[in-house]
């Protein structure tokens, strides 16, 4: 008989990771910190896993990911949405952390989701810089904003926090340089990246860090992969209207706002947008349509290692 096939499931929260182990039944629980995530993994590394799969929670199992792929562990962070969904499949309806653990464990021995490539450290601090820049640029919108409605009162304040915004953000945009710079592959992947029209260093930046799969998939994986590619909603005889879902929400976003200027300017996105809005597409269709145009232009650049070439794009 071959021998079972070993699933890890862990549940994160701020101070714990519940962890279950399938098919054995085995649950443990230690601290989520650097003690407990050593202890975990001395525990798990006997076991030999097949998969230990984690929920993406916005950080808190970055910690966790980090020092189980250094020991080998073969790591795989879930969607948290597809572990709920298939746990209500199943019939679980009730919700606890070590509920959780067991359907995540569950959800790999079932669906055996392929291993999650860990990005390098540097390229995690590009990804940080680059989200901080973001959320620079969302107060600065807002504080703009109250400029124009508040009262000359209190604009020398708000002027103040502008200002300091501002500030930050000149220091932020020089830091992925001297990252990027370090490491001649990276350097050689921006500057390939930059020499197409309508990308620029925060697109480029986003698409190193965020988005590792771009020139290893065919244009349709990259779409969907980015949240780009219409889903059909068929059924017999019915045809429902196309939709984007899911994918990568920051990359979506910075190319959103790259194609908003691309359209005004690049030499086949142009006429492209203009001539799908002339077919009466809603203009939102008609930029996602350009979007995704972009991303396979760049994805093809990447995969052949070749720079911007006006007729070949």
């Amino acid at each position: 008989m071959e021998p079972q096939e070993i699933n890890v499931g862990i549940d994160t929260s701020s101070k714990q990771l519940d962890i279950s182990v399938r098919p054995t039944g085995q649950f443990f629980s230690v601290t989520n910190d650097k003690d407990g995530i050593k202890d975990a993994i001395k525990r798990l590394q006997p076991l030999k896993p097949k998969r230990v799969l984690i929920e993406s929670t916005g950080r808190l199992e970055l910690e966790f990911v980090c020092a189980a792929h250094k020991a080998g562990l073969p790591i795989v962070v879930c969607n948290p949405s597809q572990v709920r969904n298939f746990a209500k499949s199943a019939g679980r309806l009730a919700k606890t952390g070590k509920l959780d653990a067991v359907d995540i464990a569950h959800f790999g021995e079932a669906m055996k989701p392929r291993l999650s490539s860990i990005k390098s450290e540097k390229l995690r601090n590009i990804s940080d810089l680059l989200v901080v820049r973001s959320q620079c640029l969302e107060m600065s919108t807002m504080q703009k904003n109250r400029l124009k409605r508040m009262p000359k009162s209190v604009h020398k304040p708000i002027q103040s926090i502008l200002k300091a915004i501002k500030k930050e953000l000149e220091v932020i945009d020089k830091q992925p340089d001297k990252l990027v710079s370090s490491i001649a592959e990276w350097r050689q992947k921006r500057d390939l990246l930059l020499s197409a029209k309508g990308v620029g260093n925060v697109l480029a930046y986003t698409l190193m860090s965020e988005l590792p799969e771009l020139g290893k998939l065919n244009r349709k994986e990259i779409a969907a992969l980015v949240g780009i590619a219409p889903m059909n909603r068929d059924s017999g005889s019915f045809q429902g209207k196309r939709y984007i879902r899911g994918g990568r929400h920051r990359v979506r976003t910075v190319l959103f706002v790259s194609i908003m200027s691309a359209i005004q300017c690049h030499p086949k996105l142009k006429p492209m947008y203009k001539r799908l809005v002339d077919a009466g597409k809603p203009k939102k269709v008609a930029l996602i349509a350009c979007m995704r145009k972009q991303l396979t232009i760049l994805n093809t650049m990447v995969k052949n290692n070749t720079y911007w070439d006006e007729n070949m794009a």
